[in-house]
């Protein structure tokens, strides 16, 4: 079977890598050089698991550029494209999409499309009675990024949203590549579908901001964190895990979901969902105000990733700490080895990590490091257990 995979970043290169063990996969990408990297079985994306499929196993996998290469002949046309929440409309941009359905529809009208893009709740049925025709699929992804391989071969559950033999067809699809064998499949309407995709990150969003509020409780009585977590955490009905406070939930997924989720919320009565989207602003604004009460001269800003394993800043609560710092009047360098550049956000970039140490006064850092060990006199973290959650 020939399956398409429109957009490679790591949700599409995942599913492409997870399909191409039994199948001919097709990767379509409007960036030549990620096309020549995945002929070249290169992974762009920082995923151990990932690379080491691409340089390795023996997969079906090419990539492309020209829609008419990857859409002909497919039985199913897979779509992973960004879709960003843009503030003025409420809602995710899913011009990406729309565009790839077009494309679909003039090059080959009987593939039936499935999204894996996050989309706004009733978005499939929407797309689907605008075109005539119930070609359009959801099927939600649970993946980490740096380990989204990882997550599409262990998945916690395959969900497609369509109750019907197509939608049972797209799942077997999924769990065939998958190596665990009992898999909960769940097949659902579309709607659905999309609602457990946001209200399933909106509450891992809950869970962080909880135990940054309970973080932030504690540093400013002078208690000890961890202690109080430690304690809550050996409820079995709570447990020990996604406990790890921080600056804040970021990355690409969960703020940009909260949102959405809010937004669908516009007529409905709702108390929680605005809380969870208010209460990580007010985390940045604690840390900031935490950090300027040490009265440091220049701040060392280490790196602008969410968390390990990843390459990828977007939406990360380091930059609205830093933002907040500048606006301070506070001098601010970063470390992040991913910038070409001398400067960024107004910040100096020093990419040398020994005079990033000792340029900077106050070290911050949303994830404590081994690679700080040796300053960390003066490393500021509201890491506690040493991991990613």
């Amino acid at each position: 079977m020939k399956i398409a995979v429109v957009g490679t970043g790591y949700v599409g290169l995942s599913n492409g890598v997870l399909l191409a063990q039994r199948h001919e996969v097709v990767a379509l990408d409007i960036a030549p050089e990620r096309v020549e990297a995945i002929n070249a079985r290169v992974s762009h994306i920082d995923d151990p698991e990932l690379a080491a499929f691409l340089r390795e196993r023996p997969l079906a996998l090419r990539a492309t550029c020209d829609p008419v290469d990857a859409y002909e002949g497919a039985s199913f046309v897979v779509i992973a494209t960004p879709t960003d929440y843009n503030p003025e409309t409420n809602r995710f941009d899913t011009r990406s999409i729309e565009l790839v359905v077009t494309d679909v529809l003039a090059i080959n009208p009987r593939a039936t499309v499935v999204i894996k893009s996050t989309v706004p709740v009733g978005y499939t049925r929407s797309i689907n009675a605008g075109i005539g025709r119930g070609q359009v699929m959801f099927s939600p992804e649970f993946l980490r990024e740096g380990h989204a391989l990882h997550d599409n071969l262990h998945p916690s559950r395959i969900v497609v949203g369509e109750v019907s033999a197509r939608g049972q067809a797209f799942a077997d699809l999924l769990r065939q590549g998958a190596v665990e064998r009992s898999v909960p499949v769940l097949l659902t309407g579309s709607t659905e579908a999309e609602a457990i995709k946001l209200f399933a990150n909106t509450y891992l969003a809950m869970r962080v901001s909880y135990f940054n509020e309970l973080d932030t409780y504690a540093a400013t009585h002078g208690l000890d964190t961890r202690q109080i977590i430690d304690g809550v955490g050996l409820d079995p009905r709570i447990g020990r895990h996604y406990n790890n406070p921080s600056f804040g939930y970021g990355g690409y997924c969960l703020p940009k979901d909260t949102q959405q989720l809010l937004a669908n919320y516009s007529d409905i009565p709702q108390q929680l969902i605005r809380a969870i989207v208010a209460s990580n602003a007010t985390r940045k604004d604690f840390v900031a105000q935490d950090i300027l009460a040490r009265r440091p001269k220049v701040v060392g800003i280490y790196r602008l990733i969410m968390k390990a394993g990843s390459d990828n800043f977007r939406s990360s609560s380091v930059l609205d700490v830093m933002d907040r710092l500048s606006a301070a009047g506070v001098s601010l360098v970063v470390h992040e080895p991913s910038l070409q550049v001398s400067m960024f956000r107004g910040a100096a970039v020093e990419p040398d990590l020994a005079a990033f140490k000792g340029a900077c006064d106050l070290i911050v850092c949303n994830r404590a490091t081994s690679a700080l060990h040796d300053v960390a006199s003066k490393v500021y973290t509201r890491d506690l257990f040493g991991k990613d959650e």
